[in-house]
């Protein structure tokens, strides 16, 4: 099983006649993927062509709203490639349309603009589960991939994971290719995400075949300490942790915008003691983390 995605999610790309749409609409293909079509207002009506995961010449129609693709495709997933400034307004539409899945790449998106449509979704009732933004996506190895991350890394297999960060998602991916993953999501390192560790570590807790999980944090706010907490009170699988930025100053925004430290509150070490307490084994590396997976899945 996996959570969030899988072989049957039919989805849609928001700003599929774009340069970053066009060639990752590509790769979801590639991946298997059913993309059943694009929205674009001014070039609805129109066609885009790509080659599905066999070789095969594919039509995707494209539709002036999220809606109306909706409507003629039985999307359920939406994933946006739209520049930052027009985030806010795709968000709000596929909000609208009430698709439960939307993932959001863009980087940069404001954070008055994340807040907003945050704020909007819940005022929706949460129908629609955002990812993102400034995030790589979700992808169910072997299944169905909506996102940016390389869908040759790894196949399927009993781990999940989640993480703030795109490039790691990828390590640790690949560090663990010999066991293989159910669903692996890149939640993003924004201060206003829609998904969150504890959303996916709760959906992780109840997918009969995610036997062990891998959280993937980093420096600033407080998401490590409140998805320890939240371990601790509801996970019974096994967790082991990595978090980004042992050694980045104190008081320096480090990357992401959401990496603030200020004194200890947000530290790498703060967040590590935190996740320890609640019984999580945090590796000081990526591939140190993956070997502490290793061994608490062969005492499993």
């Amino acid at each position: 099983m996996t959570i969030f995605l899988n072989k049957d999610s039919k989805v849609i790309v928001q700003g599929i006649t774009g340069g970053e749409g066009s060639k990752h609409t590509a790769r979801m293909l590639a991946a298997g993927t059913q993309v059943v079509g694009g929205v674009n207002a001014r070039k609805a009506g129109t066609k885009v062509l790509h080659t599905d995961a066999a070789g095969n010449p594919v039509e995707l129609p494209v539709f002036a709203s999220v809606a109306e693709a909706i409507a003629a495709t039985g999307a359920d997933v939406s994933i946006a490639f739209v520049p930052p400034a027009f985030t806010k307004d795709a968000v709000v539409e596929a909000i609208d349309a009430a698709i439960p899945l939307l993932v959001i790449i863009t980087e940069g998106v404001p954070v008055q603009d994340s807040a907003e449509f945050w704020a909007y979704a819940k005022e929706k009732g949460d129908a629609t589960r955002i990812i993102g933004p400034n995030c790589p996506g979700i992808i169910s190895p072997g299944e169905a991939l909506v996102g940016i991350t390389p869908a040759n890394i790894t196949g399927k297999g009993p781990i999940g994971l989640v993480s703030k960060s795109g490039t790691l998602t990828y390590q640790m991916m690949y560090e663990l290719r010999d066991l293989g993953f159910s669903t692996a999501i890149g939640i993003g390192g924004d201060p206003i995400i829609g998904t969150t560790h504890i959303d996916a570590l709760a959906a992780f807790e109840a997918d009969p075949e995610t036997k062990a999980i891998v959280m993937i944090g980093e420096i600033g706010g407080d998401a490590e300490e409140r998805a320890a907490d939240f371990i601790k009170a509801n996970v019974t699988k096994p967790v082991v942790g990595y978090v980004a930025g042992f050694t980045a100053p104190e008081g320096k925004t480090m990357g992401h915008a959401g990496a603030i430290v200020s004194g200890s509150a947000g530290t790498a070490q703060a967040k590590k003691e935190a996740l320890e307490a609640a019984g999580v084994k945090v590796g000081k590396t990526p591939s140190e983390t993956a070997q502490l997976l290793r061994e608490v899945y062969a005492a499993l």
